[in-house]
């Protein structure tokens, strides 16, 4: 089943990406009694995240703030250490913080899991982005395709809000 707009983020651990290395985080606690925009992607360095998803969230970080959100943050299924490489090489640390879902668990959990295997890129999240507030999901924008981040992207999730 997929989430919706008004359900609750199922639950999950998730490895929240830090200076000192990955901490193990559950939805429960990382999204609780606040306004979190939340997107998800395939994966770090592939081209659509790396040049046209991921950089939108960081330049438009204060117009987000602006409209009361207390964090940014993103996940993909890959391990923390590609994410920690991928937010150094972006500059998005202390702007996105990253989530890794190395296997997929939360993704699945979402319903927004896609087989990228065709493509060798084996099990991966779709595309989307999502308003949170207090754990429950207010808006949820999922791309068609892997390919796009028109929907899912920092601009029309701002226009939303």
């Amino acid at each position: 089943m997929t989430i919706k707009v008004g359900d609750k983020l199922p639950h999950a651990t998730l490895r929240q990406v830090t200076p000192d290395g990955a901490v193990p985080v559950t939805t429960e606690d990382f999204f609780a009694g606040r306004k979190v925009v939340l997107f998800g992607l395939p994966g770090a360095f592939t081209p659509t995240c790396h040049k046209n998803h991921l950089p939108g969230f960081i330049n438009e970080e204060q117009a987000f703030k602006d409209k009361g959100v207390a964090e940014i943050a993103m996940t993909a299924v890959n391990d923390h250490y590609v994410l920690d490489a991928w937010a150094k090489a972006t500059g998005a640390t202390g702007h996105v913080t990253f989530l890794a879902d190395g296997n997929a668990e939360f993704a699945k959990a979402l319903g927004l899991e896609f087989d990228g295997g065709m493509g060798g890129l084996g099990l991966r999240s779709k595309r989307y982005s999502m308003l949170i507030d207090d754990g429950v999901v207010t808006k949820l924008f999922v791309e068609e395709s892997p390919g796009k981040a028109d929907l899912s992207g920092a601009g029309h999730m701002l226009a939303a809000m």
